[in-house]
């Protein structure tokens, strides 16, 4: 009988061992089927641009695929609620921006998506300037003169950007603020196809995300006249920023950072933070995203939540200060 009570207690023992054990390694298999990376504007601007690179890495250092999906629309709130109501799992995670996380919130009347209860942040990505880019037939060469042009020829000017709410279509509002010149906003679904009208002329200037400018300024069919950062972009150095252009004080830099759903697991936003943050860490990745003008960031979730509150403080000053709205 002793013998038999003996057996029971190491079976029972091992059983709960087993059970405590089978958690933990079916939650280390993951990813055990393609990842999604929703990217909430289209192909070919600077969130499109970060995803893929990070889709890639990730891809590498896994072996299971990472697809970037473009889902664009308003501001970038199409591809944000799509995963804010999405299962999570851990296989649909969002490229937010600060559009989407801390300029949507105070510019739209009506939010489809909590910015903060509907996410878990995951990892601060990159931060790019935004940098003022005209078409080359505009007499200008610099930031004083555009305001000269912008005031001599009132509404005749049309500034593009990748949708309402972005930092591009602030960085204009917050411009025309500033300098007292009347111009005209024309938002789009995404940089790839406002920098197409604004090459072909159909608008006047952008103050776009560098990484998707930088070529199109190399190649010259973009004139740079600023950076809109405190401090200058190690990518076009001899670029001066718009405080230095005579606006004080004028800063608008863009971020990108990867997301889940709200109640995604602790394990598999850790696993994703640090394969991540690792990446960013490298050589690599600086090299990579330096080469496209952004500067790669990193950190922890919380550090990443704490960068949100303070970012969605600001950029509800200069919503208010612009007086820009969406309905």
């Amino acid at each position: 009988m002793r013998s038999l009570t003996r057996r029971f207690v190491v079976v029972l023992a091992a059983v709960i061992a087993i059970g405590a054990v089978a958690p933990v390694a079916a939650q280390g298999t993951y990813p055990t089927k393609p990842v999604r990376l929703v990217v909430p504007f289209p192909a070919g601007g600077t969130t499109d641009i970060l995803a893929r690179a990070v889709a890639q890495k990730l891809s590498e250092t896994w072996g299971q695929q990472v697809i970037v999906d473009n889902r664009p629309g308003a501001g970038g709130n199409i591809g944000s609620e799509l995963v804010a109501k999405s299962p999570p799992d851990g296989y649909t995670l969002l490229m937010g921006t600060v559009g989407t996380h801390a300029i949507n919130p105070s510019l739209y009347a009506k939010m489809p998506y909590d910015h903060v209860k509907d996410f878990v942040p995951v990892i601060l990505v990159a931060g790019v300037p935004n940098v003022l880019v005209v078409n080359p037939s505009l007499p200008v060469n610099s930031v004083q003169e555009l305001i000269a042009y912008a005031k001599a020829n009132p509404n005749k000017l049309n500034f593009a950007s990748s949708g309402n709410g972005t930092s591009i279509h602030l960085s204009g509002e917050l411009f025309k603020t500033m300098t007292g010149v009347q111009m005209t906003h024309v938002p789009y679904k995404g940089s790839a196809p406002a920098l197409t009208d604004l090459i072909g002329g159909q608008v006047q200037l952008m103050f776009d995300n560098l990484p998707s400018s930088l070529q199109f300024i190399k190649a010259g069919k973009l004139r740079a006249l600023a950076v809109t950062s405190l401090a200058r972009s190690s990518t076009l150095p001899e670029l001066p920023t718009l405080a230095e252009s005579g606006l004080p004080g004028f800063e608008a830099s863009s971020w990108f950072g990867v997301l889940a759903p709200a109640g995604t697991p602790n394990d598999i936003v850790k696993k994703l933070n640090g394969e991540i943050a690792a990446w960013l860490a490298s050589p690599d990745a600086k090299e990579k995203l330096a080469a496209q003008g952004a500067i790669a960031a990193g950190g922890t979730p919380d550090t990443f939540v704490t960068h949100i509150a303070a970012e969605s403080a600001k950029w509800a000053k200069v919503v208010k200060v612009s007086g820009a709205h969406v309905d």
